[in-house]
C-alpha cells in the first residue's frame, strides 16, 4: 500500500488488468476447491497436469509455464499473493497501463518458469527436476522488482503494520527467498520466485516504454513503410529515366514524391523558357 502522507486505510482502484489477474486467480482457487470436492480424483488429475514440473515440461507439458501461475492451493498464499498483486499491480497499471503491466507479469511467470525448471536439472542447491510448484508469486516478484526500480523511494504499508521504503520492502522478500533457497527448505518455489524478479529486472530496464508489443508493432510499421518508401523511389527514378527519354525533365524528391514545376524556384536569368 503505497503512502506519501499520513497513513490511511484506502484501497487503490481495483480495474483493468490487475483485476482480472485477480479475479482469474482466485477463480480457479475456488473452481479447484469445489472440484476436489465433487471428484478429488479428478481435481488431483488436473493439479498433475497444471502445476509445474521442470521434467513434465521437458516431456512436452508446454502449457505449464502459464498455468501454474493460476493455480494457489493454500488459503493464506492466495489471500497475500492477491493482496500484493492489488496494491503493485494497480500502482504500475495507473503509470504505465494495462498492456506493459500484462507483459511484465507474465514475463515475469513465463520466464521465471522457464529459467528455474533449466537450473533445475543442474542440481544445485538440492535442485531436482521432478520438483513442483504452482501460485502467481514469480510474476509478483516481477511486479515487486517494477516497484523498486521505478517507485524506489515510495512508501508503503508492509503487511499493513509497518511503514517501509519500497526498495528495502523488495529487499526483504528477495533475502527472505533467498534464505530459503539456501536452507533447502521449499528450494524450487524460492527459486522461481527469483528467476521471476530477475525476468521482471529484465523487462522493465529493456523493454519500450508503452511495452514489447507497442515496439514490435512499430518496428513493424517502420520496415514496411520503408519499404514503400523504397518502391516509390525506385519507381520515380525509372520514371525520371522515361521521361528523359521523351525530352522531358521530372523532379521528385528524396521521398519519390513528384515535385511541381511551378513550386521550383527559377533562376531569373535564365530565359530559355520565353519564346
Amino acid at each position: 500500500m503505497a503512502r506519501n502522507s499520513p497513513i490511511t486505510m484506502t484501497f487503490p482502484p481495483f480495474a483493468g488488468v490487475t483485476r482480472k489477474l485477480i479475479l482469474a486467480n482466485v477463480a480457479v482457487f475456488f473452481g479447484l476447491l469445489l472440484l476436489h470436492w465433487v471428484s478429488p480424483g479428478v481435481a488431483e488429475f488436473l493439479l498433475g497436469h497444471l502445476l509445474l514440473e521442470p521434467l513434465a515440461l521437458l516431456r512436452g507439458e508446454l502449457w505449464q509455464p502459464v498455468t501454474y501461475s493460476f493455480l494457489t492451493t493454500g488459503i493464506l498464499d492466495i489471500l497475500f499473493g492477491m493482496l500484493t498483486l492489488w496494491f503493485c499491480g494497480s500502482l504500475l497499471e495507473g503509470v504505465y497501463g494495462a498492456q506493459w503491466l500484462a507483459e511484465l507479469y507474465f514475463t515475469s511467470a513465463i520466464g521465471g518458469a522457464l529459467l528455474a525448471s533449466a537450473i533445475s536439472f543442474t542440481h544445485i542447491f538440492g535442485l531436482t527436476p521432478l520438483a513442483a510448484a504452482t501460485g502467481a508469486w514469480a510474476g509478483i516478484f516481477g511486479l515487486l522488482i517494477a516497484i523498486a526500480m521505478r517507485f524506489g523511494e515510495q512508501e508503503f504499508l508492509l503487511w499493513f503494520v509497518l511503514r517501509i521504503k519500497a526498495k528495502y520492502m523488495v529487499a526483504i522478500y528477495i533475502l527472505i527467498a533467498i534464505a530459503i533457497l539456501l536452507k533447502g527448505g521449499n528450494a524450487f518455489t524460492a527459486l522461481l520466485q527469483l528467476a521471476g524478479a530477475l525476468c521482471g529486472f529484465l523487462y522493465v530496464h529493456f523493454a519500450p516504454r508503452r511495452g514489447l508489443a507497442f515496439g514490435f508493432s512499430e518496428r513493424y510499421f517502420g520496415l514496411r513503410n520503408g519499404y514503400y518508401r523504397w518502391k516509390r523511389r525506385r519507381a520515380a527514378r525509372k520514371f525520371e529515366v522515361y521521361m528523359g527519354k521523351q525530352g522531358r525533365k521530372v523532379h521528385f524528391d528524396k521521398d519519390g514524391r513528384y515535385i511541381d514545376p511551378d513550386t521550383i524556384k527559377k533562376n531569373p536569368n535564365d530565359r530559355s523558357w520565353m519564346n
